[in-house]
């Protein structure tokens, strides 16, 4: 097989091109490592610099995600029921064991060592996939386009997902061609990468539904593969094929269990959709590319752009990350006579066709936010908002990889048309690298952006409520706080609580009875107007009292007026005194 040892049992494929490839062959340990201090140097800067700018939570999902994978031990009814039905698994049980810190839960910080950990295995493993192919120059290029990103950069100091699918995206594909290349080979080497692939593609169900996509089109690849030789129903494929059903089928089933509806996932309170028609401002055309295929193209190839490059830059880098993909498609059946940079491969290689699943967010966001209810809004296009612009970042991986191969192409170019210019287009191209870094944080990365606005909506409350509960709680530590604790979740850690000190909507009974007598079962209440502890408070008002009301700074579904009540034996000495006043911002 094309880029694999010489083995006396080889089976030959036709348009093989037969280059060997020595079993001894691998990246080099020093550039592994060196990848990986370049990167861990630039994941402390940024981790430093989200902590100084207080950043860690400026984005409300990553506050929920925190919230939800905090539940899993802190709560009335501990237990894998906390998880909720939409947002999948694997993030807040990777979350959990770091939230067990008290400290890192309140301050932000427990999801930045998960979230590093795959930064620097994305980076690694988008080396190594680069390496395959093109020189160390032009993968180091590429790999600085990925890995310098302050939108990326930003994000793996959060508990935002969108570093682990990255990670999980690029060692699919890996793994994948590993295996492609060991498949006429190494029985038992197959084997191994096959589980390996399985175990990745089970992680990426697990943690975002693009994932599902990516494992069924995976999946039906190697399906493909082993039934061109005849080895499609081997038990070994089987079983890893059930395995691999069996995650989206169990989300589905602990769906039915716990909320009694296979697919809450897309029709409960919290899915996508019930959450757009909840916001949206028009019935008729709720956001850019309604049931528009074309025009949600356009979006999401723009907030990739914007994701990648400075403003005006983007598009120079999609379309050399375009050109790159064509010149290596061309390239990929050619027998290239020049020497191969990379590790045994040349872009003739077979195994190269698995890169473009690299390319796979492009149609997936295409339709979703056409008809999956998850819209993008720019800053640059109408209506000129900041929503979802990091759902952009999924396309990185591509855009610096068949980047690369740009480069690759171009500097070909110039090694045999101008050599003495070689080592002066990669100066150019490295410094035109850190302008690009540059401008980015000139202009604010959009994904901090995004999330600062996104803040905005919500921080006043986290802080004036939470304020306003931490003598409450000082003088009655053992009392219990009814609350929601979904919408403003910080609230409870700002004000020195625990989720176990709350009744609130996750803990069903414990909640439900609660709403039947708040003052029976809380000493102190809040209430967000019209919510269901609200409608419980003026159904029930028996021996409760205002301590304190709120005025929402902006009206939405998620800002409404609040108000603390407490019971008529709640100790109150040395207290402000009960008031109905608006505290002031």
């Amino acid at each position: 097989m094309a880029g694999s040892a010489s083995h006396p049992h080889e089976v030959k494929r036709p348009g093989q091109l037969g280059l060997a490839r020595p079993r001894s062959a691998s990246l080099s340990l020093c550039e592994e490592l060196l990848v990986l201090a370049a990167s861990l140097a630039a994941s402390v800067v940024a981790v430093w610099w989200s902590w100084t700018h207080a950043a860690f939570l400026l984005y409300g999902d990553a506050e929920a995600h925190i919230h939800i994978a905090r539940r899993l031990f802190d709560s009335h009814r501990p237990g894998i029921t906390q998880l909720g039905s939409v947002w999948l698994p694997l993030p807040p049980l990777l979350l959990a064991p770091f939230l067990l810190v008290d400290s890192w839960w309140r301050s932000g910080f427990a999801p930045v060592i998960p979230s590093a950990i795959c930064y620097l295995l994305a980076c690694l493993g988008l080396y190594r996939l680069l390496r395959r192919w093109i020189s160390p120059t032009s993968a180091s290029i590429a790999l600085a386009l990925f890995a310098a990103n302050p939108n990326l950069l930003y994000l793996q100091t959060t508990a935002m997902t969108e570093p682990l699918f990255l990670c999980e995206l690029i060692w699919a594909v890996l793994l994948s061609i590993e295996w492609y290349e060991a498949l006429d080979v190494e029985d038992k080497r197959s084997a191994k990468l096959l589980w390996a692939v399985i175990a990745v593609l089970i992680a990426a169900v697990y943690t975002r539904y693009d994932g599902w996509i990516l494992a069924f089109l995976l999946w039906a690849a190697m399906a493909v593969c082993l039934a061109r030789r005849g080895r499609l129903l081997r038990l070994n494929f089987i079983l890893a094929s059930f395995v691999l059903l069996l995650a989206p089928a169990g989300w589905m089933i602990y769906n039915a269990v716990v909320f009694q509806d296979w697919l809450d996932l897309l029709r409960g309170p919290y899915s996508a959709r019930a959450i757009e028609l909840r916001t949206s401002s028009s019935a008729v055309d709720p956001h850019p590319g309604w049931h528009n295929p074309w025009v949600s193209l356009l979006y999401f190839v723009k907030a990739a752009e914007m994701d990648i490059a400075a403003l005006g830059w983007g598009e120079i880098v999609f379309l050399a990350a375009v050109f790159g993909t064509g010149w290596a498609w061309l390239r990929r059946t050619a027998r290239a006579a020049a020497p191969t940079y990379g590790l045994g491969n040349r872009c003739s290689d077979r195994s190269w066709a698995w890169t473009l699943f690299l390319w796979l967010p492009l149609p997936f966001y295409a339709y979703s936010v056409s008809y999956g209810s998850v819209p993008i809004f720019l800053p640059v296009w109408k209506p000129f908002s900041w929503y979802n612009t990091r759902y952009g970042m999924e396309l990185l991986p591509a855009l610096a990889f068949f980047f690369g191969f740009a480069i690759e192409a171009s500097l070909a170019a110039i090694q045999k048309h101008k050599p003495r210019y070689r080592t002066a287009t990669i100066t150019v191209l490295f410094v035109l690298l850190a302008a690009n870094v540059a401008e980015m944080l000139r202009e604010k990365p959009l994904t901090y952006e995004e999330a600062v606005k996104n803040a905005g909506a919500r921080g006043y409350y986290n802080q004036v409520i939470a304020t306003a509960l931490k003598p409450l709680h000082a003088a009655d530590p053992d009392g219990i706080v009814l609350m929601d604790t979904s919408t403003f979740p910080t609230i409870v850690p700002n004000a020195g609580m625990t989720y176990r000190g709350t009744i609130n909507e996750s803990d069903k009974e414990f909640y439900w009875a609660a709403l039947g007598a708040p003052a029976a079962h809380a000493s102190i209440v809040l209430a967000f107007a019209g919510d269901e502890i609200d409608k419980a408070v003026h159904a029930h008002p028996e021996h409760l009292r205002v301590y304190r009301s709120f005025r929402a700074q902006s009206k939405g579904w998620d800002q409404l007026d609040a108000t603390i009540y407490v019971t008529d034996t709640f100790p109150l000495a040395q207290l402000p005194p009960p008031s109905t006043a608006v505290p002031g911002r």
